[in-house]
């Protein structure tokens, strides 16, 4: 069973276009330690069912999916957002 992780941050490029956009995300573990993952690691231990990742929405969890871009590139927006990753792209940088 994979490990469910909550996303508190992410790391972002300048690129214009939003499916390029998303780098990193992060969180803290319940043990209090901060963990980063770049968007290929996550992608990679959410395909292989290590980890899984939920952004917090309205009081709900919204999951973290893996999915392909129009050009085919493979990645990582929530279930909620419609083509866009936005509920990623909102969160604060990580640091």
């Amino acid at each position: 069973m994979a490990h469910r992780y909550q996303v508190l941050c992410i790391n972002k490029s300048d690129r214009p276009n939003a499916h390029e956009r998303l780098v990193a995300i992060g969180g803290i573990t319940g043990t209090g330690s901060r963990w980063l993952l770049s968007q290929e690691q996550a992608i990679e231990e959410i395909e292989h069912g290590r980890m899984s990742f939920f952004v917090p929405r309205f009081g709900k969890e919204v999951s973290v999916l893996v999915t392909v871009s129009p050009n085919g590139k493979k990645l990582l927006k929530t279930e909620a957002d419609g083509e866009q990753p936005d509920n990623l792209l909102s969160l604060p940088e990580c640091r």
